[in-house]
């Protein structure tokens, strides 16, 4: 571990640039009340309904915000939040404030926001359009910035990145607003004597890619292209300069280790399960950001030295895989001399074939299975925050379909999705509108100790009977392979928000609007018309024939036996059982 001071590390990257976005927002942007989202779209262009679940996606990152909220070019846009956790990195005399926190909690996490940032930057790649047409474009520079600044603090020299911010007992035992969140906060660094192959590789990746986007390049020759006023080549360079810092110490640094057996105390939260996918989509997202062929002979190497072909798993921030073989196909569509300058022959039509084999397991029903209602799902890791993994499937499947080999595997790939995202947005068993704030019938409740009013972790579900703000354009965990919904504050596995829960969404709505796509299906239901299920969920959080999770039950019992002291130790065990969530469990296939 590190020392408690890091004023003796010669900073090897320039400090970053505030995070205020480049021109503030005309007109500017806040969530109408979820009514609005019963009245169709006028005829006019872009269409209403998904510009404002583009709108409601990104103040959904300005709600999670951390730090000094006035900073940036359009300030604090979320009135009930406060500035809070000013004093993150004090440990080590290094500036950790800002950033976002990452889901129901207060910890920031650096491994997922890898992959959060990665996959906005890649949606501002892939539907610049969308973002200029529905005035988002000023709310989309300004959440990458606040997520990319404080990357950029987290890594001070070139083998230091601070891969989480918070999680002791004191943090994990809390439930309450962000006025009181317990100080000191300690944080947990990776470095050459305990290395994170992984984070550093993950991170490159989220900084290559945000680099390429930055950059105001056309990214593929069917014309995507990020938003022309997104643009910088300074901010562009001084990602890509952290891109290749990162890059080279998790290459260079050995032993080769995941962050989470370096630093064994983060492990409860985000444990992970192996580096080689990570190594190979930073690898191949620089590539895409210089277009040097050095660095794509180094991805093509890591997706053959770790086996990645073939690789069935969900695309989540712990398993790159899919991404990679995407993110090929379309390296070799808008980079087409890379591959033979690399000395490779792999082209275009090689790539087709390992994304297509991957997404054809999906659709043929040899990866995952749908539920009763529709709703892709895969033993394992859909038990716990079952929308992620579909929505993350269908964002793929969008984002593919293009570049597919016939124009029916494109129309397959355009239906599944759409099958996945109108499952989202209203079409399913229980009516439910899975994105807060977004119509009558979207959840209430969601799990969020920023949103929810209260302070009694002795009873999050009723106190208060209402939440207190509502957590717009967030998406929660999601129903049960049942197809039920509780929507339960307290059964983190159904209504748990996260920062990386929500990545894929912008895309989303951005892809509708450049594709002119009719109303989301939420329009067509009636408010009120959802199903709330009898009986109580069977989950992680609520085991069955309980009405309270297990955490709180034992906290009950052992005080029984043992008095008032007890019971506050319970208390702190299940509240970090609330943050391990199902990020702990089945991961898959090894990478």
């Amino acid at each position: 571990m590190l020392t408690a001071s890091l004023t003796a590390l010669a900073l090897a990257l320039s400090a970053p640039a505030p995070a205020a976005a480049q021109a503030a927002p005309s007109p500017t942007y806040s969530p109408p009340p979820a009514s609005s989202g019963t009245v169709a779209s006028p005829s006019s262009s872009p269409n209403a309904q998904w510009s404002t679940l583009l709108g409601n996606t990104l103040w959904f990152y300005d709600a999670q915000r951390s730090g000094r909220l006035s900073a940036g070019a359009y300030g604090n846009r979320v009135e009930w939040r406060n500035d809070s956790a000013l004093q993150d990195g004090a440990d080590y005399n290094v500036d950790l404030t800002g950033g976002w926190y990452d889901a129901g909690d207060y910890i920031k996490a650096t491994f997922p926001l890898g992959y959060t940032l990665f996959s906005l930057a890649w949606g501002a790649l892939s539907y610049g359009p969308g973002y200029d047409a529905a005035h988002q474009t000023a709310y989309l520079d300004g959440t990458l910035r606040w997520g990319y600044d404080w990357l950029m603090r987290a890594h001070p020299s070139d083998d230091v990145l601070f891969v989480q911010v918070g999680g002791n007992e004191a943090d994990l035992a809390y439930w309450g607003g962000d006025g009181n969140i317990p100080q000191p906060r300690q944080a947990f660094p990776v470095n050459a004597s305990h290395p994170g192959t992984d984070a550093w590789a993950s991170t490159a990746a989220a900084f290559a890619l945000g680099a390429l986007a930055y950059s105001g390049s056309v990214w593929n020759t069917s014309g995507s292209v990020a938003p022309a006023s997104l643009a910088n080549g300074t901010y562009a360079d001084l990602l890509r300069q952290h891109a290749e810092s990162l890059y080279k110490t998790a290459k260079g640094t050995t032993p080769l280790a995941t962050y989470s057996q370096s630093v064994p105390q983060i492990k409860a939260a985000y444990s992970s399960s192996g580096y080689g996918d990570d190594l190979a989509i930073a690898a191949l997202a620089l590539a895409a950001a210089t277009n040097s062929s050095d660095y794509y002979h180094d991805a093509y190497n890591y997706y053959q030295q770790y086996a990645l072909s073939g690789k069935r798993q969900v695309w989540n921030w712990d398993s790159r895989s899919p991404a990679v073989f995407v993110l090929f196909a379309e390296v070799a569509n808008a980079r087409p001399g890379i591959a033979q300058a690399a000395g490779l022959a792999t082209n275009l039509t090689g790539w087709q074939a390992e994304a297509e084999a991957y997404l054809d397991s999906i659709v043929d029903g040899k990866q995952g299975y749908l539920t009763k209602g529709g709703l892709l799902f895969y033993p394992g890791d859909s038990d716990e925050a079952s929308l992620n993994p579909a929505v993350a499937a269908a964002t793929l499947m969008l984002r593919y379909a293009p570049l597919a080999s016939s124009p029916a595997k494109a129309a397959a790939y355009n239906s599944f999705a759409k099958g996945q995202i109108d499952y989202l947005l209203g079409d399913n068993p229980m009516a439910r509108v899975y994105v807060v704030g977004q119509h009558p019938n979207s959840p209430q409740n969601p799990h969020s100790a920023l949103a929810a009013g209260g302070n009694n972790i002795n009873n999050i579900r009723n106190d208060p009977p209402t939440e207190a703000y509502v957590l717009y354009g967030a998406m929660p965990g999601g129903p049960l392979k049942s197809d039920k919904f509780w929507d339960y504050r307290d059964d983190w596995v159904q209504t748990e928000i996260a920062l990386d829960y929500n990545s894929n969404l912008p895309s989303i709505a951005a892809f509708q609007i450049v594709n002119g796509s009719a109303d989301p299906f939420y329009v067509g239901l009636q408010a009120g018309s959802y199903t709330t299920p009898g009986g109580q969920p069977c989950d992680a959080a609520l085991p069955c024939g309980s009405s309270l999770s297990a955490g709180a039950k034992a906290g009950i019992a052992v005080g029984v036996i043992l008095g008032v002291a007890i019971i506050v130790a319970a208390l702190v065990y299940w509240q970090r059982d609330r943050v391990a969530r199902w990020r702990r469990g089945y991961r898959g296939p090894g990478k």
